[in-house]
């Protein structure tokens, strides 16, 4: 059965997609034609500067008020800088630091690089409250554990990328940070009281809408006082009464991406969420990573079946598309910002290093990096010393299946220089450290968030907040290796 045209155009104004490739195919130039809302770009759409900016102009030849969105949180989620590692330190490191003009000056920074490169919609920064050690999903990207100080910090990102007039999108409502399973994977269930969410998790997400922040991202999470059963993507109270109703949150509120399972398996599928999310008080929806066109056109059509069936109201998708008709009229205005100076990340990851010890490393150290996965979210990005310590060795371990007896002989002599990403969750990497410092010179950096975690014997600790190119930098300038 035939679509009904105009219904179908209205359903592809609230449609985030992305295509596959470093340039935009013909179809997704002939849906930017037709009126969809906007595309979000990847790491695999992405090959230096010059190649995006190119991309984005193609998009916008085929419709001036496109969005071009992108996750570019700085740190450990970097889609501008996957090939390399970002320039910047991420939130964990800045909130450690706890200079919220720091903090402003470096969204500022990355407002200006995706503004020259032609993309207006950052979904940035991460806000939430990060109050579980072993968040397989937050960590780093959170400004940290207290409320105050991730809401000062979040007030400060906010303002600093938009004076760039690059939207900023606070994330993820109603706050991803206690949770100890990732929304990419399953549904996470925050089993908390109103109380709580309001004391610990919503202050950051108040403070964003304080400093005008354009969008919010929800959040594939269940909490069961607010959200009933469901994601809290797909329910009225949480994105309605809480955060239109009692927040006075009045931006465009965009989805997480809607193929991820803690969405996808609840609504029976990718296209099949999208109503749900658009009855609930949702207006752009992120429809993923893996997309084509086929999957925007099964989607429009989930979403006009429902009006026809009557579960959507056609007054709430006209008013979810003149929500983001009214984001993409704000960053049609471009602002340019002065050049940040070229030291700007590195002498802030730098100032938020954490030393415990003596952390200067006597000659060329034996470097033991130790593997660990990335999430979903991080993506395949470089880390580490590696490319910071002029002249040493520096070999990748499993620490599940490598003893210490083989890389004591391999560094002989030389101090050892231990580094990690989240150590205590490693198997055995706890275990093979204390095993090589109780027998040798070990200094040890821990490039993921910090943990209670101290090994015994140690020459030092050194604690980065976060594993991009600046914090390994600073890292290795802080060893005395540089």
């Amino acid at each position: 059965m035939a679509i009904d045209p105009a219904l179908r155009r209205l359903a592809l104004r609230t449609l985030l997609a992305a295509y596959p490739g470093s340039s935009p195919p013909p179809w997704a130039l002939d849906l930017a034609a037709e009126g969809l809302a906007g595309y979000t770009l990847f790491g695999f759409n992405i090959d230096d500067g010059p190649q995006v900016a190119a991309s984005t102009a193609a998009l916008r030849a085929a419709n001036p008020r496109v969005i071009v969105a992108i996750d570019e949180e700085g740190g450990d989620v970097t889609r501008l800088a996957h090939r390399s590692g970002s320039p910047y330190p991420g939130n964990a490191a800045l909130g450690s630091l706890d200079d919220v003009d720091v903090t402003r000056a470096v969204y500022r920074a990355i407002g200006g690089e995706l503004a020259a490169a032609g993309v207006n919609v950052d979904l940035a920064p991460t806000v939430d409250v990060n109050t579980a050690d072993d968040n397989p999903i937050i960590g780093t990207r959170s400004f940290g554990a207290d409320p105050a100080r991730v809401a000062a910090h979040t007030r400060a990102a906010v303002e600093g990328l938009q004076e760039a007039r690059v939207a900023a999108c606070a994330k993820h409502f109603p706050g991803h940070g206690a949770t100890i399973a990732d929304s990419h994977l399953e549904l996470p269930t925050v089993d908390a009281p109103m109380t709580v969410l309001r004391e610990r998790d919503l202050p950051p997400f108040a403070a964003a809408v304080a400093a005008g922040a354009q969008a919010v991202m929800t959040a594939h999470i269940r909490v069961p006082e607010l959200t009933g059963d469901l994601p809290a993507t797909f329910s009225r109270a949480a994105l309605h009464d809480l955060l239109r109703g009692e927040l006075g949150f009045a931006g465009a509120l965009i989805t997480d991406a809607l193929e991820m399972k803690g969405a996808a398996v609840v609504a029976g599928g990718t296209a099949q969420a999208a109503p749900l999310a658009l009855a609930a008080g949702a207006d752009l929806l992120c429809i993923g990573a893996d997309v084509d066109a086929d999957l925007i056109e099964e989607t429009a059509t989930e979403i006009v079946a429902a009006i026809q069936g009557g579960r959507l109201d056609v007054d709430r998708v006209e008013e979810a598309a003149e929500r983001t008709a009214a984001l993409a009229a704000w960053v049609a205005r471009p602002q340019p910002v002065e050049p940040a100076p070229e030291s700007l990340g590195y002498d802030a990851a730098r100032r938020a290093v954490k030393v415990e010890g003596d952390p200067i490393v006597g000659g060329v150290p034996f470097v033991i990096e130790l593997a660990a996965t990335s999430s979903i979210a991080e993506g395949r990005v470089p880390w580490g010393l590696g490319e910071h310590v002029d002249g040493a060795e520096t070999i990748r371990a499993v620490a599940a299946t490598t003893g210490a007896d083989e890389l004591l002989a391999r560094a002989g002599n030389r101090p050892i220089v231990v580094v990690a990403r989240h150590a205590h969750r490693l198997a055995n990497a706890t275990d093979l450290i204390e095993a090589l410092a109780a027998r040798h010179q070990v200094t040890v950096v821990e490039m993921g968030w910090p943990s209670r975690w101290r090994p015994a014997g140690v020459r030092a600790f050194v604690t980065t907040y976060g594993a991009s190119r600046a914090n390994g930098r600073a890292a290795a300038a802080i060893l005395g290796l540089r």
